[in-house]
């Protein structure tokens, strides 16, 4: 039984395309480290003053 020669390329084509599984990548190609900004700390640091901003409460929603 021969197979027909259309589907000789087909399947040459294919298996030249995924015959084989891609190159791995190494951890070290996917993380990239940068060193953090002077101000972060600053950014998330605590503040009393503002923090009435982010507080909710239905009886003071309802001005009881």
């Amino acid at each position: 039984m021969e197979t027909p020669p259309e589907r000789d390329a087909a399947a040459a084509a294919r298996h030249a395309r995924f015959g084989s599984l891609p190159k791995r990548i190494q951890f070290h190609e996917m993380v990239e480290e940068q060193a953090a900004g002077p101000n972060a700390a600053v950014a998330t640091a605590y503040n009393p003053e503002g923090s009435w901003k982010h507080f909710s409460c239905l009886a003071l929603d309802l001005g009881l």
